[in-house]
């Protein structure tokens, strides 16, 4: 399996080197020590694993999620322990405390007898979903969660990743893409509303037109409003009309 190592300090990438060496099976593809050969690297595909520190200079490891290809797995590799609870809920395979033991990168590496695309999939079948249904999600690091979709608010896009709003207040990050969601959720109930982002019309509440081409929808559940673009605002309309509702 082919690894891309993504660290500022040249030491610690050294160290990991070094400890990858007694892990035959476990290829380096290369390396990068800043955020833009980081982007540059994630962006080739030619990998597996990528070994990501937290903190970078000029940005951080969980900026560069968005630039992993969906296959591919994530093990942070940091001195601090405080982003482990985020690291999980973005989907990372492991979280690393520098200096690395070599038992605990074995364990790490074990991890990855779970196939990647099983461990990318938020489903375990192609649902049919209804509206007053469950959605199943993979959250973290061999983590699901059954969520009711009545309670999911809005879904934002980023990239390979998804964030599902829920009503009350929280954040589920997912490895899912929009057209994935847009496959699974029941078309009744949810609309694209910009290129980015989904809403559940059942949590709609009301529309602030702010310009020809924005209008700000309010989302039971949710503090701030959600931009909708003018291209999305005759389906939107129609959908809600279905509901007995107006834009």
């Amino acid at each position: 399996m082919k690894t891309l190592i993504v660290d500022d300090e040249a030491p610690a990438r050294a160290a990991l080197r070094g400890l990858l060496r007694n892990h035959p099976e476990i290829v380096v593809a290369g390396e990068a020590d800043t955020m833009e050969e980081a982007r540059k690297r994630l962006g080739g595909g030619d990998y597996d694993i990528v070994f990501l520190d937290v903190q970078l200079r000029g940005g951080t490891g969980f900026d560069l999620l968005p630039f992993v290809r969906p296959e591919a797995r994530v093990i942070f590799v940091t001195a601090f322990d405080q982003y482990a609870a985020r690291a999980f809920e973005v989907n990372a395979l492991d979280y690393l405390i520098k200096p690395v033991r070599p038992q605990r990168l074995a364990d790490a590496l074990r991890r990855l007898a779970v196939p990647p695309t099983e461990a990318a999939a938020d489903v375990p079948a192609p649902p049919a979903l209804a509206p007053d249904d469950l959605v199943y999600l993979r959250i973290g690091n061999g983590t699901s969660r059954l969520v009711a979709l009545a309670d999911i608010a809005a879904i934002a896009s980023d990239e390979n990743y998804s964030e599902a709003h829920l009503g009350d207040g929280t954040r589920l990050f997912v490895r899912r893409t929009m057209k994935s969601w847009e496959d699974a959720l029941p078309a009744t109930h949810f609309v694209r509303v910009h290129r980015t982002t989904i809403v559940n019309l059942a949590r709609y509440r009301g529309a602030d037109r702010q310009t020809y081409e924005t209008t700000l929808l309010h989302l039971d559940g949710l503090t701030e409003p959600v931009r909708a673009s003018f291209r999305y605002l005759p389906e939107l309309r129609t959908r809600l009309l279905a509901l007995g509702r107006q834009l």
